[in-house]
């Protein structure tokens, strides 16, 4: 089961990915973890990558392409795999289709308001458990900070830059008929069973 899942910032796309990974016993691929492990590895695409991070540059297509390559020929993938966020371009969709055979790309779909207090609400602490003031407060005695790009004018600009992008990817799949639009701000569970329904019945 060959699997995307996309979102705007906010939309829970990690929360449901951990819940779709353990169902089907597939890898949750991100492009950001491949990354930083080849990096660590110094392999001659991590040193590669590594000279555009260094830079402030977005990797190129071809190069972010045969990192996902030879990421899907390891033994975990046998059985399928998620993409959580990947590809971001439209290139990239289309390069990806060239390697692999997408089944699903679900969207989780949310209002912007939603989007805004998840993210402008989001409190963490230094251990890394996540609050938010709106949905889920921390108690008064624990200690929390808010990121630095947790900021309206950031997110709103981040989820301009999402929807620019998404949309040509959006269409690209929708015209293969593996697109599945779901209201993503549902609760956790709903949002789910939403998606096992999709999934069970490809």
């Amino acid at each position: 089961m060959n699997l995307i899942l996309m979102g705007a910032p906010g939309a829970g796309k990690g929360t449901h990915a951990k819940d779709i990974v353990a169902r089907f016993d597939i890898p949750h691929i991100s492009t950001g973890d491949i990354l930083r492990e080849e990096v660590a590895k110094g392999t001659e695409l991590g040193t590669t990558a590594k000279s555009y991070m260094e830079a402030g540059k977005l990797l190129p297509d071809d190069i972010i392409i045969e990192i996902i390559k030879k990421r899907l020929q390891e033994d975990d993938c046998r059985n399928g795999f998620l993409f959580d966020g990947f590809p971001r371009t439209i290139v990239q969709a289309e390069m990806l289709d060239k390697i692999a055979d997408i089944e699903a790309v679900i969207y989780l779909k949310c209002d912007d308001d939603i989007l805004l207090k998840r993210l402008t609400g989001r409190r963490m602490t230094e251990d890394g458990k996540i609050y938010n003031i709106y949905f889920d407060p921390p108690p008064e005695n624990v200690k929390v900070y808010q990121r630095d790009d947790d900021n309206e004018e950031t997110i709103r600009e981040r989820l301009k830059i999402f929807y620019d992008t998404f949309s040509p990817i959006m269409d690209f799949y929708e015209g293969k008929g593996a697109f599945y639009e779901i209201k993503g701000d549902d609760a956790r569970e709903k949002v789910f069973d939403t998606i096992l329904t999709i999934l069970n019945i490809m």
